[in-house]
């Protein structure tokens, strides 16, 4: 549990807030719960109360600063910023003077940098929170949303009618994907394990496959489109189920090294790909205003529905981390702000 801090300065009320921050690398013990300096709106932003926010795969990077060659991103030595978290949802408490399509007192979701503590200033991505989805839903929503949507949409090409194998349909993507691509008009199969069979059922699959009494890629089933998100498999495995024009889209990938990360098992897929004249794609999610909208407007047609696994209070988060880096995640990992 992140310990914490006294403060004696009683006057700060509005100018400093409570934050999960960190001063270097390391585990999730190097986190603590601070008072800091309180953001404020830019001029073309808007200053957002967090209500929750949630955990993903990039946090759990950033807190130990790997793989190295990230650090370009992270900060070479130390963190460039103590804040942690990105994915938020909650309720806005400053405009900035060119802002028009905000209002104080909107409800919101969306990602901005620092998003484990009390507030965030954010500029472009933030959109309207649909009314009847909580904020701990909403929060849940942002990265592992929008990576499953360009995923589908962008590099898969997905179209009506075609076919889609979700690796990993049980974690905050593969939900995710398992929905869009079912909204899409997509026929989805989801790989997962024995206790996750029921929710992906529930998510709108139209086949479960349980890893543990059956492996996918031996089987006479192919596929247009495999989404993978567990990175658990080697081109000659996804190349058996996958049609002479289907694209491996790989959107997890296993962090096997701690200075080139994933790079040596995108590398070997993509020449394993090239070799046999199929198409691989691998991509870094870009978080847009466009696609939380979209996000959200599956949100409020109900055709989209977060996985929550857990809740943590904001003191906590240093044990969502502790999950996240477990590696067995099921769904989002929330922490509740407010």
């Amino acid at each position: 549990m992140v310990t914490m801090a006294t403060h004696s300065d009683t006057s700060g009320t509005e100018t400093t807030m409570w934050a999960v921050v960190r001063e270097c690398y390391g585990t999730p013990e190097a986190l603590r719960l601070r008072r800091v300096e309180k953001p404020v709106a830019s001029d073309d932003g808007v200053l957002v109360r967090v209500h929750a926010a949630s955990v993903n795969r990039y946090d759990w990077y950033a807190l130990q600063g790997r793989p190295f060659l990230a650090r370009a991103e992270f900060g070479l030595l130390k963190p460039k910023t103590p804040l942690m978290g990105g994915d938020f949802a909650g309720v806005v408490e400053a405009v900035g003077r060119a802002v028009t399509d905000f209002n104080v007192g909107d409800e919101v979701v969306g990602c901005g940098a620092g998003a484990f503590g009390e507030y965030v200033s954010v500029r472009a991505g933030v959109v309207r929170k649909p009314a009847h989805v909580s904020f701990e839903e909403a929060a849940a929503v942002p990265v592992a949303g929008v990576t499953a949507l360009q995923g589908l949409r962008d590099h898969a090409k997905l179209r009506m009618g075609q076919r889609v194998l979700v690796n990993g349909a049980s974690g905050g993507v593969g939900s995710f994907a398992v929905q869009i691509a079912k909204a899409m008009g997509a026929h989805v199969t989801a790989v997962c394990s024995t206790a996750n069979v029921e929710r992906a059922q529930l998510l709108g699959a139209d086949r479960v496959i349980d890893y543990t009494q059956e492996d996918f890629t031996r089987s006479n089933e192919r596929y247009d489109v495999l989404f993978d998100v567990a990175g658990s498999r080697a081109w000659r495995d996804c190349r058996r189920v996958l049609e002479p024009r289907g694209i491996l889209v790989m959107a997890g990938v296993p962090m096997a090294n701690s200075v080139l990360g994933p790079i040596g098992h995108i590398v070997r897929m993509r020449i394993g790909a090239l070799l046999a004249r199929r198409r691989a794609a691998n991509f870094m999610c870009r978080v847009t205003k466009d696609d939380l909208a979209a996000l959200a407007d599956l949100l409020e047609e109900g055709k989209l529905h977060p996985v929550v696994e857990r809740r943590y209070d904001l003191g906590d988060t240093a044990e969502a981390l502790a999950h996240m880096g477990e590696g067995h995640a099921q769904g989002k990992l929330v922490v509740m702000v407010r």
